[in-house]
């Protein structure tokens, strides 16, 4: 019974047909990204492979690379305007692939503790923690030994006067 409505819905819209044989099948027009999205298609921006890039009109390989690069590296995607600004064009050349994109949330840190100590780490040790500039572990390091320990990162952040978003970044990796 599924296999007729696979193959009726096929019949009746060659592109279901085209996406359910192929799941590597790409899009040619942004007019097949509107039909895709009316489909059910979407592509979690946050999960998507290179080849799910490659999927969408008008990306070229290395777009989709330096995506995956960056979601590797651990950064998300909450809206059209990162994607936007992560490939370095206006938001309003990709507004027409909006239809299809998913900007789902996914914790990485889940289940898991930070493990560095502000109050014991090294610059270096810090210099590794992503998002963290070598001229701010200095001062992490510098402020320590000056003042005392860290109590919280809410005490880091009033002692460096660092900017939310940064703190939000570190948090993932640092304790007390």
């Amino acid at each position: 019974m599924l296999k007729r409505w696979q193959t009726l819905r096929a019949q009746i819209n060659p592109l279901a047909g085209r996406l359910s044989q192929d799941p590597s099948y790409r899009l040619r027009s942004y007019q097949e990204v509107e039909q895709a999205a009316r489909l059910g298609f979407t592509l979690d921006v946050n999960r998507a492979t290179v080849d799910d890039w490659l999927q969408l009109p008008g990306l070229s390989i290395r777009q989709a690379q330096g995506l995956v690069r960056l979601r590797q590296a651990g950064v998300q995607f909450h809206c059209l305007e990162d994607v936007a600004a992560a490939l370095g064009v206006a938001s309003a050349q990709l507004a027409r692939l909006a239809p299809v994109l998913s900007f789902c949330y996914y914790d990485d840190h889940s289940g898991t503790l930070p493990g560095l100590s502000l109050n014991q780490a090294t610059a270096a040790q810090l210099c590794a923690v992503p998002g963290m500039p070598p001229a701010l572990a200095q001062a992490v390091v510098q402020e320590r030994s000056r003042r005392g320990p860290y109590q919280d990162l809410a005490d880091l952040q009033r002692r460096l006067e660092l900017a939310p978003d940064l703190v939000q970044t570190l948090m993932y990796y640092l304790r007390p």
